[in-house]
């Protein structure tokens, strides 16, 4: 019995080994397995669209209908300021509209007063020009006479003085028509300047309105506020920021991969992705796009190796990976939380 027990004692190393190695290549085999299909790592984060509200438009703080951290919907009125200044821009600028206006009636109804009168001055320079006609035909008629001396030199005398009258009336008659013509032209030129001020009074009007509508700000996009800057009664000035607003239609994952690992990744591959805060959860999404360049290039102190002694560093590309998963489980996760990645690849 005693050397049953001992042989048995014997042969529990030999197969404890046995297992720990067969134990050990399953495990290498199922890691070169997954590493061969997979490339991962832990230097990853939520990344969002921040959208920095800024103010267009200075004035007195008149409400703020939001509190920190509140999910407010695209459009959705957050701060109002008080517009009493700018209504009064705006009624300004319409009253001076309607002073243009009212001179645009009065340059049309001079532009139809000169052509009126243009029209009865034509129409007397013809019977002007008729009567000059007459005169002139008489007048030759009577030329011929007196210098055969068939009339008497009063009676030509007068047939002169009656052509000499009827021409000073066509001039005069003429020149009336010519002045005619120019008033008009003056008047139609008067009537585009009024237009033109009209034009600029019209703008006036849309500015003024543009900047009225700007005393109501709202949300840029849907997502989550944060940041606030901003309180009942505060002046704000042109350009100042007051909050910001996470687009939560739009997070995504910056992953850090490493350079050696860039060689079998591709846009449009899976991705396995595991928050940190969350490890329960499944999120799944796609390798959209790469950095331009290194993380180290967009430091504010890039490195230059030209300088000193020189250590080779294996650099980081940036991976942007677009997340596929469900609203509910989007609506959990926020912009700066650490997560690992791991994308599916084929070699």
């Amino acid at each position: 019995m005693e050397e049953n027990k001992a042989q048995k004692n014997r042969l529990v190393i030999p197969v404890l080994l046995a297992l720990i190695i067969v134990a050990g290549c399953v495990f290498g085999i199922s890691k070169f397995l997954y590493y061969s299909k997979h490339e991962d790592t832990d230097d990853a984060q939520i990344d969002g669209d921040l959208s920095a509200v800024v103010a267009r438009v200075g004035g007195y703080v008149d409400s703020i209908n939001f509190e920190d951290n509140q999910r407010v919907i695209k459009g959705q009125l957050l701060v109002k300021l008080e517009d009493k200044e700018y209504h009064l821009k705006l009624e300004q600028a319409l009253a001076a509209q309607k002073l243009a206006g009212s001179k645009i009636g009065v340059s049309k109804t001079q532009v139809a007063t000169s052509q009126s009168s243009s029209l009865g001055f034509k129409a007397l320079v013809d019977v002007e020009k008729a009567k000059l006609w007459q005169a002139e035909q008489e007048y030759t008629r009577y030329s011929a006479l007196i210098r055969n001396g068939s009339v008497p030199q009063q009676v030509y005398d007068k047939v002169k003085a009656e052509r000499d009258a009827a021409a000073a009336l066509y001039k005069s008659a003429n020149d009336q028509y010519h002045t005619a013509i120019s008033q008009i032209s003056n008047n139609q030129s008067q009537l585009k300047v009024t237009h033109t001020a009209l034009n600029q009074q019209q703008v006036d009007v849309d500015f003024a309105n543009l900047m009225l509508s700007y005393t109501n700000i709202n949300a840029p996009v849907t997502g989550i506020v944060t940041k606030r800057r901003v309180q009942n009664g505060q002046l704000v000035q042109a350009g100042q920021t007051l909050f910001s607003v996470i687009d939560e239609n739009n997070l995504y994952v910056t992953a850090n991969f490493k350079e050696t690992q860039m060689e079998h990744i591709r846009p449009g591959q899976d991705v396995r992705i595991k928050v940190d805060a969350y490890p329960d959860l499944s999120i799944e999404g796609k390798v959209y796009n790469f950095a331009g360049t290194t993380g180290a290039k967009m430091a504010l102190l890039p490195p230059d190796n030209s300088t000193g002694n020189f250590v080779k560093v294996v650099q980081r590309i940036p991976v942007k990976i677009k997340i596929t998963t469900s609203k509910e489980i989007i609506d959990l996760i926020r912009p700066g939380m650490n997560v690992e990645v791991s994308v599916s690849i084929k070699k």
